[in-house]
């Protein structure tokens, strides 16, 4: 391609949510602009959510020491961070992650539908701000497309649930009136994502805490939530009825004397779902009356079932993929000599206009019926002539032969004309 697309992005994959965060592109708009304006990009689509942020970009030359520095500047990052954190790929690599995108292999949830309604929001908001062009437009339009036809096709997102949504699932069917009981979420990493998301999407109220204030505040920002100071939380479990618990600690946090005291003013039950690994609940807690807990293992071994099915997909929507991807890399080498083409097509047919004109003149034509003919005639012949050389145009820089591209340039006087504009 003699545009590049572009992709650079930071994910859950190989960064937690607390690190994620700084990240976060606050005023979307201000950011397209510094963009275009700093990072060598003509086009520009920023993609987030509570687990990504990405930059789709399109440009003659990619400068990614640009692009950093930007996004640094927009954030108040030292460009450092990036270089641990940010994943960058270009052009046909850069295609194939868009394609995981749309058709859900690349969510925290595999088929999750959501990521599908969020590229189309930022599109969108590209669009709306002309940060985006033909190509960026292009592209998104074909992966929602490819990506909303694989989904149907495989059925990749049906009968799936994550760790999160099925201890969600569990705390519904274990507890009556969950709308109106205290939930507590401890711990702000993958899991503890996973839980949240699944709690704000039912409408549940719930408090987070973890090790800082500061990382609790974080979470809360991108997931819902109330922040709560850990050292409080730590000698007031009584005031729960659901405490879900998805940290890394090389000790018990919720400990047999811990809930034994938070049991003693409660008249009422209290579930605990562990969902640390290693776990940091202590099993003796299940001893105590009023009190159900289940872990991680068990929660697993639910979701394990439940993904089986669509696991099994996985390889058919990897295959379709990578089919699609050589497709529209070539729809996107095509893009390249558009311009040239529209040129052609608009000198021709202005010459067209003006020898129809001056032929109807010598003739004195005045028959309206007439005209219409000569008109249809010549326009016909020029099209029957340009239409073979210009598609041939169009299938050399499908086939990533810009040699040629660049000869019909030169042929049809394309770069003069452009300068001449």
């Amino acid at each position: 391609m003699n545009q590049n697309i572009i992709n650079a992005r930071v994910t859950f994959r190989n960064s937690p949510i607390h690190i994620l965060e700084q990240f976060t592109i606050r005023d979307i708009d201000n950011a397209y602009e510094q963009f275009k304006k700093h990072s060598g990009l003509d086009e520009c689509v920023i993609i987030q959510t509570c687990n990504r942020i990405e930059l789709f970009g399109k440009s003659k030359t990619n400068n990614l020491n640009k692009i950093m520095k930007t996004w640094a500047s927009l954030t108040g990052l030292e460009e450092e961070i990036f270089n641990e954190n940010v994943e960058f790929v270009e052009n046909q690599e850069a295609l194939h992650h868009l394609l995981k995108l749309t058709s859900g292999l690349d969510s925290m949830v595999l088929g999750e539908e959501q990521i599908l309604g969020q590229i189309k929001n930022s599109i969108t908001s590209a669009r709306n701000t002309k940060a985006s062009g033909q190509h960026l437009n292009t592209l998104f339009d074909k992966a929602i497309r490819i990506g909303t036809r694989i989904r149907n096709a495989s059925g990749i997102g049906r009968g799936g649930i994550s760790v999160g949504s099925m201890a969600v699932k569990l705390a519904e069917e274990n507890i009556d009136e969950l709308k109106i009981k205290k939930i507590l979420l401890i711990g702000t990493g993958e899991v503890s994502t996973l839980v949240a998301k699944s709690l704000q999407r039912r409408g549940y109220a719930f408090d987070v805490t973890s090790r800082t204030i500061e990382r609790s505040q974080a979470f809360c920002e991108t997931m819902g939530g109330k922040p709560i100071k850990f050292e409080e939380v730590l000698s007031a479990f009584d005031n729960y009825d659901v405490l879900f618990v998805a940290t890394t600690a090389p000790y018990f946090l919720v400990t047999h004397e811990r809930i034994t005291e938070a049991m003693k003013g409660k008249n009422k039950g209290m579930m605990i779902l562990d969902l640390s690994n290693p776990r940091t609940v202590d099993e003796k807690v299940a001893t105590i009356g009023g009190v159900k807990l289940m872990n991680l293992d068990q929660i697993a071994e639910m979701v394990e079932k439940n993904m089986n099915a669509r696991l099994n997909k996985v390889k058919t929507v990897q295959n379709i993929i990578n089919e699609e991807v050589s497709l529209l890399e070539a729809s996107m080498k095509r893009l390249d000599a558009e311009p040239l083409v529209k040129d052609v097509f608009k000198n021709i047919e202005n010459l067209r206009e003006k020898e129809l004109q001056k032929a109807l003149q010598m003739l004195d034509e005045k028959d309206e019926k007439k005209i219409k003919i000569i008109d249809e005639l010549t326009r016909a012949v020029v099209e029957s002539i340009v239409s073979t050389p210009m598609n041939n145009i169009r299938k050399a820089s499908e086939q990533g032969k810009p040699d040629l591209v660049e000869l019909a340039s030169k042929l049809f006087d394309y770069k003069k004309q452009n300068q001449a504009d």
